[in-house]
């Protein structure tokens, strides 16, 4: 299974790295991805969110 955020769906994105000579080649940047211990429906379960969705206050972390 890739790791995204559960809320968002944001993962990794790839593209190309180019050196001062122009030259290409592939890369890839990863999200910022937390595994923390959520409440979902009374039920805690870890899974992968974005930090962005952590600090903007769209999961609820268990206790």
């Amino acid at each position: 299974m890739a790791r995204r955020c559960i809320v968002c769906d944001k993962g990794t994105t790839t593209g190309n790295k180019v050196s001062h000579s122009n030259r290409r080649s592939r890369r890839r940047w990863s999200a910022n991805l937390q595994r923390v211990k959520l409440d979902l429906d009374g039920v805690v379960t870890s899974r992968y969110v974005c930090t962005r969705c952590l600090k903007g206050g769209k999961v609820r972390r268990a206790l």
